[in-house]
Parts: structure tokens; sequence; C-alpha cells
């Protein structure tokens, strides 16, 4: 129970990221640097509390794609707070919400694994979501809508390859691996950052800064500590079932607090996109496979 509260709760927490956002007076690569930044000194200091030591060997063997991936995560935040600039918290979650379909469709060329009926079946009902999503913001002519979900799905293929890319490196802790990843990203996105905006980022307006430190202790660093701290005893399913109080949270501050507009074919293809992600990872459901995979050397 104790997991599941803690896995719970870093859903919860997740949610609120499009809400906390939106009150940073910052660009979207200032805001990934701060938190990344911020999460990794706070995840350090949970890491010596805990008296757990840096596996350095493991680091240097599994550096580059440390390094990979640590670019995936920040391309990841910089068009997913870029996303909430642009649309509805609902919308950009959503669309961010498409990574696990990029994750089936390359698994078969990446990792080799097979591609189930099951699974084509969901990547089809959800680009329908997707359709549906997209097709009322056309027609309603809503460009930023439609800019924002653009971001929202790009930043759902850096996701994407992030989970990926972790899938090669090998035998290091979640925290160790997300500490490394977090510094990684706040290094890389540095001179990017003081390249584009100079050292304007440090004028924030008094007002933001509350967020700023929220979003880097709270989104970012008790986030992913509640988020790995529950993982470690829940089974798959139960992962992949309670993952979706994060999309829950985001729509409803969406729809309550901001009062943010979605119309009926926007929610069904939301509840499309979503549940077939969802049915894609319950594994009791079976069905035949296909022989969807890369040819073997």
């Amino acid at each position: 129970m104790k997991s599941k509260i803690q896995f719970i709760l870093s859903m919860i927490i997740f949610g609120t990221i499009g809400l906390v956002v939106r009150f940073i007076d910052l660009s979207s690569s200032e805001r990934a640097l701060l938190s990344s930044f911020i999460g990794c000194l706070f995840l350090t200091l949970i890491f010596f509390i805990m008296k757990k030591k840096f596996s350095w060997n493991l680091i240097k063997s599994n550096a580059l794609f440390l390094l990979l991936s640590s670019i995936a995560l920040g391309g990841n935040w910089v068009f997913l707070y870029q996303s909430y600039n642009y649309t509805t918290i609902a919308n950009a979650t959503l669309g961010y919400y498409f990574a696990p379909v990029f994750v089936m469709l390359l698994s078969p060329f990446v990792l080799k694994e097979p591609l189930s009926f099951k699974k084509v079946v969901c990547i089809f009902v959800a680009i329908m979501g997707l359709v549906l999503i997209v097709g009322e913001g056309v027609s309603a002519s809503k460009t930023n809508d439609i800019l924002g979900l653009s971001y929202g799905l790009i930043a759902a293929a850096f996701y994407a390859a992030l989970l990926l890319l972790n899938k090669f490196i090998k035998d290091m802790g979640k925290l160790e691996l997300t500490i490394i990843q977090l510094g990684t990203t706040a290094l890389l996105l540095m001179p990017f950052v003081f390249s584009t905006s100079g050292f304007g980022m440090f004028e924030v307006s008094s007002s933001s800064i509350p967020f700023i430190l929220i979003l880097g202790t709270v989104n970012t660093g008790i986030g992913f500590w509640l988020f790995f701290s529950g993982m470690e005893k829940l089974k798959g399913q139960s992962i992949a079932m309670l993952s979706y109080v994060d999309p829950f949270v985001a729509i409803l501050i969406s729809a309550i607090i901001l009062q943010e507009q979605m119309t009926l074919l926007q929610i069904l293809g939301g509840a499309l996109l979503l549940a077939s992600t969802f049915v894609s990872e319950i594994k009791s459901i079976k069905f035949p496979t296909l022989a969807i995979k890369t040819p073997t050397k």
C-alpha cells in the first residue's frame, strides 16, 4: 500500500507541472535548465542522506547512452514546456501521451521486439484519437492549439527516445541514473540558454521564483523520488494502470482550475488515445504475435 501511495503521489505531482509552468516568466529552455539543475541538487542530497555512493565504473561504461538519454530528456522538457505556452494543458498532455505509441512503433527496430496484433490495433486507435484532437483544432482554426499539440508530440518523441535509450543502460540504480541524467541535461542546456538568452534568466520576476523552486524541488526532485520509491515494489501492470493518474490530474486542472475548454470530439479523441496506450500495457489481454521485426544479422 505504501508503494502505491508513493507512486500515486508522484503521478499527482507530475500532473500539476503544466499549472506550475504557467506561472514562470521564462522561456521553455530556461525552465528546463532550472528544473533539471534544482532537481539534480535535491536528488543528490537525498542520495547522500540514504548513504549511497555513485558507481563511477558503471557511469563510465554507460557514458554514451547516458549522454544520449540526457539529450532526449532535455529535448523532452523543452518541447513539453513550450507546448504549454501555446495550447491547453489538456491538449499538451494528450499530445505528450502519444509517447507509448512511438515506443511501440520503434521497438521492433530498436529493441528487436515483435509487434503483436494487439499493439497494432492500439496504435491505430491512438492515431484515430489524435486525428480527432487535431482535426477539431484545424476546423476551429486554432493555430496556437495545433502548434502547441505539435510541440507536445515532439516532446513525446523525445520521451520515447529516452525510454528506449534507458533500455541500453545496464546495472545502474534508478535514483543514481536520474541524478546523472538531470545533471548532464543541465550541463548541456547551459551553453544553449546562455547563448540565446544571455544572463536574462537571473532577472526573472520575483513572482516566478517560488514556482521555479516548486518546479525544481517538488515536480522534479520529490516527484522523481516518490516515483522510483513507489515503483520498486509494484508490478508492471500496476505501474501502467496508476500512470494514468498523471493525465487525469492534468486534464482536471485544465478544465476546473484554468477553465480551458475541450470540444466533445477532442474529449473522445483523448479518451481513445489514453485507452489505447492503457490497453497496450495490460498483459491479460492477449492477441497473436505478428512477424513484424527487423531481420537479425
